[in-house]
């Protein structure tokens, strides 16, 4: 999305924002103060996702808290999102990603696979998909997983020699990108999307928290598919024309160059490992996933894997302020009584969908995935706004909160254009000229998005046997 159509949707958001507040058009449904909170709402939106002046997350954050404040919201709601758990398993998550990089252990992981396999396409392919799953289990951060991952696919395209700009090329770098990016969504703690989307959940009290068995129930099988599908498909749209000629001791000579593993990398594999163990049984011990979170930041800092000087500058707090203040938008709405208005509206264009769960299923996978043109934001607004109208979809249509889960995670993920995956940018800044093309790029997000489709057949079905439909 250039610059200047950015700066117009802004204007054009920001004077529909204006025209509600001085209108007040939505009364008596909505008293003055929640015209303001709406109005604000809508600005910060537009903040968040067209960027105008290249404001930062925190600083639009900033201007949504004052306003609020300034018109009376309560401190409680207008900061209720930062004394929420999630946001406290969100900063530890942060720390995990961060000393999986410091440490060198990602970059051992990823080589260790490289090194394990006879280089063909397939078994690379195959290799990216195994080192993926495996850093989703160590850090949900999936900025530290494309950070890692891409300068060693960009390094295995060169070992390779697949020509700039080649089918081969983009088929070894996006496939890594994607691995790094796509399998986390399956479970609670492999993206930051858990805690996030757990948060939203936790400030409706009809909801509650997300727990991690809950999470595992209604993703992990779609997102599995989902999984294999891109892989393979994804090699047949880029499929090369020139077969490898590389012998594997290449990579054996890289990974023998990392050195021995270090104290540092081992103490690091045993702290998360044991983190993700505990989140896998959090329904046996009942600890909850923040508890454990801290406890694993804390040993880090005990081992002195993470040092003093940088609690302040090892994660990106602009993303955590951010997400803190998206987390508040469900009290907010409460307060002001928007939520009920949103509610109303909402609520009801969901009916002509709601009686069939596969029309309801495909249609809100497509809408969401379309959105994703708009909302480059993650689809973190889209949460927030969506969390609070998910009681009275439940109650009226009989469709389990949890379904939505996967619905808003999977076209979070969407990347038909760079512009509208922050992880796709990321990527490709580090790149620079020698990563993969746009239309490759897009090639193979359309195979994202006919997977997601496709794996649908197999997910209504089974979401339909746990009682997710007519409950």
């Amino acid at each position: 999305m250039n610059k200047a159509i950015k700066y117009s949707l802004f204007l054009v958001l920001a004077a529909v924002s204006v025209v509600i507040g001085l209108t007040q058009i939505l009364q008596p449904a909505v008293d003055a103060r929640g015209h303001a909170a709406l109005a604000t709402l809508l600005i910060t939106i537009g903040l968040w996702i067209f960027k105008p002046l290249n404001l930062s997350f925190s600083a639009s954050s900033a201007f949504f808290m004052a306003v609020l404040l300034a018109f009376g919201v309560p401190a409680a709601n207008v900061f209720a999102g930062f004394a929420s758990t999630a946001v406290w398993t969100l900063i530890p998550a942060l720390f995990f990603g961060f000393a999986l990089a410091k440490t060198g252990l990602g970059k051992r992981i990823a080589y260790f696979g490289m090194k394990s396999i006879r280089v063909t396409y397939v078994s690379l392919i195959f290799m990216w998909t195994v080192v993926g799953v495996v850093l989703s289990m160590l850090t949900p951060s999936m900025t530290v997983r494309v950070v890692i991952v891409t300068p060693i696919a960009l390094q295995c395209a060169e070992i390779c020699r697949l020509p700039e700009g080649s089918k081969a090329r983009s088929l070894i770098l996006i496939t890594a990108w994607a691995m790094a990016v796509i399998p986390g969504i399956g479970w609670l703690t492999g993206s930051l999307n858990g805690p996030i989307l757990s948060g939203f959940y936790a400030a409706v009290p009809e909801l509650g928290a997300i727990d991690f068995a809950s999470w595992v129930r209604v993703s992990l099988l779609p997102v599995a598919v989902i999984i294999a599908l891109t892989a393979v498909a994804g090699y047949f749209v880029l499929r090369p024309a020139e077969e490898l000629n590389v012998g594997k001791d290449v990579f054996q000579k890289a990974y023998r160059e990392l050195g021995p593993v270090s104290p540092r990398e081992k103490a690091t594999g045993i702290i998360l490992i044991v983190c993700f163990i505990f989140f896998t049984t959090s329904s046996i011990h009942h600890i909850p996933d923040a508890a454990v979170c801290l406890l694993g930041l804390f040993a880090l800092a005990v081992f002195g894997i993470i040092e003093a000087r940088e609690l302040s500058s090892g994660i990106n707090w602009d993303l955590v302020i951010f997400i803190g203040t998206a987390m508040s938008f469900a009290s907010v709405f409460s307060v002001t009584g928007l939520a009920s208005w949103v509610s109303g509206i909402l609520v009801e264009a969901v009916a002509p969908v709601a009686g069939n769960p596969y029309l309801f299923v495909f249609t809100v996978l497509v809408l969401l995935f379309l959105w994703r043109f708009v909302d480059v934001a993650l689809l973190i607004p889209t949460m927030a706004i969506v969390s609070a109208i998910l009681p009275e979809v439940s109650a009226r249509y009989h469709i389990d909160p949890l379904v939505w889960v996967p619905l808003l995670c999977i076209p979070m993920n969407a990347f038909f254009l760079s512009y509208t995956n922050m992880f796709a940018l990321a990527a490709e800044a580090n790149m620079g000229e020698k990563g993969w093309t746009g239309n490759h790029l897009t090639r193979y997000g359309v195979v994202y998005f006919a997977a997601s489709m496709l794996v649908m057949l197999v997910a209504v079905p089974y979401w339909i046997s746990i009682g997710m439909f007519g409950r």
